[in-house]
């Protein structure tokens, strides 16, 4: 299967918002990536659901939630979360974390697992049945920008090998932190499936949205 495209929301130019939605839909973007952080669980504060909800009246690409929020359990019902949308709460900030993500599915959308790069995978172990995906972060969570960890490759590979495994292959692995094109086709002979797209690649000043997406696609396909 090729690989599908989240561009980071959080890296638009919101001076060209609508703009910058009409390439990404001309390039097939498969999700909108919407990074939420409460200055807490991260030290930054980002993406409101006033913002999405106008971003959600501009387009009908499925929505990439990214909870970087502690007791993300607690704000599931303040966004504007749909069917078919991808939703992330972190393994480490939820203290009931099956309950959360079945909460997700019964919502419409698909639950994924977000975990920092010093998490190890086996911390997801029990909640395999519960989840369509895995969000590995390859930059430590808060600000775009960010070098990314070298070992995290490692763990993308060692991960897609322990699902195969266990007979998880239809769970997805993305990835989130600098996604740029050297760094994405490592990822994706790496196992990765989502590639959450930011400053590194299609998000870069006064070029053209589509045709860096369209260039990133054509890595991860």
């Amino acid at each position: 299967m090729p690989g599908k495209l989240s561009p980071s929301m959080m890296c638009v130019n919101y001076l060209q918002l609508e703009t910058s939605i009409r390439a990404l839909e001309r390039a097939g973007a498969d999700y909108l990536h919407f990074d939420i952080m409460d200055g807490h669980f991260v030290p930054n504060f980002t993406l409101g659901p006033d913002f999405i909800r106008c971003i959600r009246e501009l387009t009908s690409i499925p929505f990439d939630y990214h909870f970087m929020v502690e007791r993300p359990e607690n704000l599931l019902s303040v966004f504007d979360i749909r069917p078919g949308d991808m939703v992330s709460v972190h393994q480490e900030a939820s203290v009931h974390l099956q309950r959360t993500l079945q909460r997700i599915r019964e919502l419409g959308a698909r639950p994924s697992v977000a975990i920092n790069p010093g998490t190890p995978i086996l911390s997801v172990e029990e909640v395999l049945d519960d989840i369509d995906a895995v969000l590995v972060m390859t930059v430590n969570p808060g600000f775009a920008g960010q070098k990314l960890i070298p070992s995290t490759l490692r763990k993308i590979s060692a991960l897609r090998r322990h699902l195969a495994d266990r007979g998880y292959d239809r769970i997805e692995i993305e990835v989130d932190g600098n996604v740029s094109w050297e760094h994405a086709s490592a990822m994706r002979r790496a196992g990765a499936d989502i590639f959450v797209a930011g400053t590194s690649s299609i998000f870069r000043k006064d070029e053209d949205i589509e045709a860096l997406a369209n260039r990133l696609r054509e890595v991860i396909a």
